[in-house]
């Protein structure tokens, strides 16, 4: 394992194109891979996050042109690349998935996102995933060079215990990529990122889709990179950009050496537990 690397979140605009969607995709991870280690893609970043595009933007992972692209990027820039999440057909199942890719193209990874959004805020949003998606049943954690990695999609980072799951498996970096929207993003994609940073001293990478006033669901950006002491490292706006943000896993050490939460709990009272093994 190596002491840090530098990570990258491309906050791209989605449109209702899947064609022009991952050609922005790989030519944002080839920007990004110039100055970073590890590139992160938003949530549904082939497909407009709308349950009437999910069938039918959705590909098998054995046969999907969209990984096929990613795949080939990650190996021609040699980075490593959390491929936000797309729709994935399997057995006629449509799961909101995340493929995690090393920098020769090979998938080390896929995260289905386990929780489905399915709110409603009378007179603000509505939103219910479960019409079209199913949810996954598999807490990720990869193995990289730099450090363990936990994958969380959007709704999943509102369950405190699956990022403390992954923390016990050895992560150090837990990589959401998310939509939040107008409603919920305002009032809680900071104080979630951060949040989970702090309760399990490690760092948090938020990956949105830029703004799109367009959308039918806009989402609300400003994705960011937090450390695990709490403070946010780099932030975006609404717009489309790249950020960038260095992971001194020197201070993961540092800060559960001197705040030594996760050894201070009473395991003799509670205890988060996973129940599927696969």
């Amino acid at each position: 394992m190596k002491d840090g690397f530098k990570l990258a979140l491309c906050q791209m605009n989605v449109v209702d194109n899947k064609d022009l969607n991952v050609t922005k995709a790989v030519n944002m991870i080839m920007d990004a891979a110039c100055h970073a280690d590890m590139v992160v893609l938003p949530e549904m970043f082939n497909c407009p996050y709308d349950n009437s595009k999910f069938r039918e933007y959705a590909e098998s992972a054995e046969n999907s042109m969209t990984l096929h692209k990613i795949s080939q990027a990650a190996e021609k820039a040699g980075v490593y690349v959390v491929a936000g999440s797309i729709p994935e057909v399997e057995n006629s199942k449509i799961y909101n998935s995340s493929f995690i890719f090393r920098g020769d193209g090979e998938v080390i990874g896929v995260h289905r996102k386990l929780h489905l959004f399915d709110i409603d805020v009378p007179g603000k949003i509505a939103f219910k995933e479960s019409k079209t998606l199913t949810a996954g049943n598999k807490i990720t954690v990869v193995d990289t060079e730099f450090c363990k990695v936990g994958v969380a999609i959007c709704y999943d980072v509102r369950f405190p215990e699956l990022s403390r799951l992954m923390t016990d498996e050895g992560a150090e970096l837990i990589v959401v990529p998310g939509a939040f929207n107008m409603t919920t993003g305002p009032a809680h994609w900071e104080v979630l990122m951060r949040a989970r940073a702090v309760d399990n001293q490690v760092y948090v990478a938020a990956a949105s889709p830029a703004r799109n006033e367009n959308s039918s669901y806009v989402a609300y950006g400003n994705s960011m990179i937090v450390d695990p002491w709490g403070n946010t490292l780099k932030r975006a706006d609404a717009d489309e950009t790249i950020i960038y943000a260095n992971v001194d896993l020197s201070k993961v050490k540092d800060v559960r050496d001197e705040l030594p939460l996760l050894k201070n709990r009473r395991k003799d009272l509670y205890e988060v537990s996973k129940m599927w093994k696969p």
